[in-house]
């Protein structure tokens, strides 16, 4: 019975999501802080569930995880938040509005379309985004340290440099017409299927779940130590595209992380896109000093 009840708990849980953003009172969902608080609510019992279905053992959470992913969703929830409205959407949304440009429409539809709307949208250009870090160097750079995770939980899904956090935010939802609460409702959607993904929750939703959204198993072997098994999986909460762009494969990964699984710390984390350039600086420095042994060599 517990077995099928946690099985239950990702669809579950984006239900209760939709059903909260489609019935909350107006006056609720008019609140500014509203989405912060179902985002941190959904975290902390996702969160919660590692302690009672544990997935596997290697993965517990312990003292310095726990501070390093907290550190990564607050700066997640006030410097990224602040970067994509201010750098992305803000202007993305006066674009719209000085060319004149409308989806009407949208307003119009009913409320799950919506939401399915902000759903596709997001994942949409967090795949292709998310491919494209894979695939090509200097956005690899900014995503490895990601990678290097060694753990998969909770709130791992925020774990990553900066500016690979503010790139795999953006979306063209600001161009659409759409009411704010169908906008946070997805948001939240995502946020649920997300955050399970990188849980170490012993939950194997139904096949109808896993066939439309991503699970721990999908996850996991995109976190895999195995180079190959990376480049796949790309869905960051709809699995779905991975199937229909041919980059789904079937499996999971109880061992995860990077460089002989190396943990970065936070530090190494926010300065490792810079590697390639101390490489080439240090190389320098020591070329004067080995051209000058071997001067000294010689004339010896």
């Amino acid at each position: 019975m517990k077995k099928t009840v946690v099985n239950l708990l990702p669809p579950l849980t984006v239900a209760a999501v939709v059903s909260f953003w489609a019935f909350a009172p107006a006056a609720l969902l008019a609140k500014p802080w509203l989405l912060v608080v179902t985002s941190a609510l959904i975290t902390a019992f996702v969160q919660a569930l590692e302690w009672v279905a544990e997935r596997h053992t290697g993965w517990r959470l312990d003292r310095r995880e726990f501070f390093t992913d907290l550190f990564y969703v607050v700066l997640g929830s006030t410097v990224i938040a602040w970067a994509t409205t201010t750098l992305a959407e803000g202007p993305l949304h006066a674009a719209k509005v000085s060319l004149g440009l409308t989806t009407a429409w949208a307003m119009h539809v009913p409320f799950l379309a919506q939401v399915a709307l902000v759903v596709v949208l997001i994942e949409f250009g967090q795949y292709w985004m998310h491919r494209l870090m894979h695939n090509v160097m200097p956005f690899w750079l900014v995503h490895a340290p990601h990678h290097h995770i060694t753990q998969l939980n909770a709130m791992k899904g925020y774990v990553g440099n900066p500016i690979e956090l503010f790139l795999i935010s953006l979306s063209v939802v600001a161009l659409f017409d759409l009411p704010l609460a169908a906008v946070f409702c997805g948001l939240n959607v995502l946020g649920v299927v997300s955050t399970f993904a990188h849980a170490n929750v012993r939950a194997d939703p139904p096949i109808w779940y896993g066939f439309v959204f991503t699970t721990i198993r999908h996850h996991s072997l995109h976190h895999s130590t195995v180079h190959e098994d990376t480049r796949c999986n790309y869905g960051n909460s709809l699995i779905l595209l991975d199937r229909i762009f041919g980059t789904y494969r079937d499996g999971e990964a109880n061992v995860v992380g990077q460089d002989d699984r190396r943990r970065l710390s936070i530090p190494e984390q926010f300065l490792f896109p810079a590697q390639p350039l101390v490489a080439r600086l240090k190389a320098r420095r020591t070329a004067p000093i080995a051209t000058a042994t071997s001067i000294d060599a010689v004339a010896g």
